[in-house]
């Protein structure tokens, strides 16, 4: 958002550059060194810039406090084999579920997650409608984000994990894929913290 309006406010007096994080500096460079910039313009790029800045600096520290969870737990470090699940995702589980026996089953930490169908039945026939989003929802959404990155990439792996990713994929749109990729996800996580097994990788390798 920072960037965003740093952008739109170089923007009108024609001072721009390519889209992307990256060209951040370059755009700051121009803006330094152009003498159509009035100078409250400017006051107001160099407040914008030091945000920017100070943001970058909280996320380093972040990131290296992520990366120091990561290193002291056994489990985090067990959940990152997993396809999709990163040192964030690996540690913010770990810290939340640090005993797997509190669920009966991969399909009790799903439902914790709200990754299930809500049960409907209507004449007395039972139905699965859509998840219910209860319990974690930061967990959740990391999952979804995983089965997305799983998505992306599905044409380039092989094994089981693959096959049903693409069985899927012939029967539901890929925004119900992603969901059930999550759920999946969840229940392989709790399976591995429960028993201390590693992630086979054989179910998700390269073609």
């Amino acid at each position: 958002m920072t960037v965003n309006a740093l952008r739109s406010h170089l923007a009108e007096f024609g001072i721009i550059v390519a889209k992307g994080i990256g060209h951040v500096s370059d755009l700051l460079q121009l803006a330094e060194t152009d003498a159509r910039l009035p100078s409250v313009a400017n006051a107001a790029v160099k407040a914008l810039a030091h945000q920017i800045d100070a943001i970058d600096q909280s996320l380093d520290d972040l990131e290296k406090e992520i990366a120091n969870a990561h290193s002291r737990s056994e489990i985090s470090q067990l959940l990152v084999e997993i396809p999709g699940v990163g040192k964030l995702t690996a540690t913010v589980i770990s810290a939340s579920m640090p005993d797997p026996n509190v669920f009966r089953s991969g399909r009790d930490f799903a439902a914790w997650l709200g990754l299930t169908p809500r049960q409907n039945s209507s004449g007395g026939k039972p139905s699965l409608g859509a998840i219910t989003k209860q319990g974690n929802q930061y967990i959740r959404k990391l999952l979804v984000l995983a089965g997305t990155s799983l998505l992306n990439v599905v044409g380039k792996r092989k094994g089981v994990l693959r096959d049903w990713i693409v069985g899927l994929l012939a029967k539901k749109p890929a925004r119900l894929v992603t969901v059930a990729i999550a759920n999946k996800l969840a229940r392989i996580i709790w399976a591995m913290m429960k028993t201390g097994e590693s992630f086979r990788t054989e179910m998700f390798m390269k073609a």
